[in-house]
């Protein structure tokens, strides 16, 4: 159904307006929702991979977050919160039973050298896994979810802290900050200097903690 780790962002899913059109007929026609599945699915199987750490259970879940958003399209309303970041809610509802079901701790695949983002891994990078990577991967699987998720959202998916913040229910200065104290708590671990953390630069909004929201 989907491939392992796809690392680019897909496009845009389309026009606004012709996607508020599916969705209004998707309850009812079949075509409708075909289509904004095709336009979705990827990055919702990728959201969850990198949340199980298995293809298996990626792909079950993956299908049942489809069918839950068929039974409630209906109840979708349009009021700032994108069709996408609905279908992520949905995906991290199922993905957080999964793992209480299961009683362990939500970790991300530590043989997908996912962090940091741009573009994909170089010829070196490919020989030989950085000892400083696995590090940093080891102290990303013992990260609070929220934290593990944010990191997800922003350097799996490519998502801006405004559409981070829609799915997971926080303002975007939230998620600013939380995204501050992940990278410091990051780089206490494993050292200032550790070029595997990832760099603040990064973030395209450009505002401090000290200005943002908890």
């Amino acid at each position: 159904m989907t491939g392992k780790g796809r690392r680019e962002r897909p496009a845009d899913p389309g026009d606004h307006g012709d996607e508020l059109d599916l969705i209004v007929r998707a309850g009812s026609d079949a075509e409708a929702f075909g289509l904004l599945y095709e336009r979705h699915v990827r990055r919702i199987y990728n959201y969850i991979f990198y949340r199980t750490g298995n293809h298996h259970d990626a792909e079950d879940l993956t299908a049942r977050v489809f069918q839950r958003a068929l039974r409630h399209v209906g109840t979708y309303q349009d009021k700032g919160v994108p069709f996408s970041a609905w279908l992520y809610r949905i995906a991290h509802n199922l993905v957080a039973n999964w793992h209480r079901d299961r009683s362990r701790r939500p970790t991300v695949p530590l043989e997908d050298d996912w962090l940091p983002g741009g573009g994909g891994p170089q010829p070196e990078a490919m020989a030989v896994a950085s000892d400083e990577q696995r590090r940093l991967m080891d102290a990303v699987r013992r990260l609070p979810e929220d934290r593990q998720q944010l990191l997800i959202l922003k350097f799996v998916e490519r998502l801006s802290n405004a559409e981070i913040g829609l799915i997971m229910g926080r303002t975007e200065g939230a998620v600013k900050s939380l995204y501050h104290r992940t990278l410091n708590a990051l780089r206490d671990e494993l050292g200032a200097a550790s070029s595997a953390v990832p760099a603040e630069a990064g973030d395209e909004d450009g505002v401090g903690p000290d200005e943002a929201e908890e």
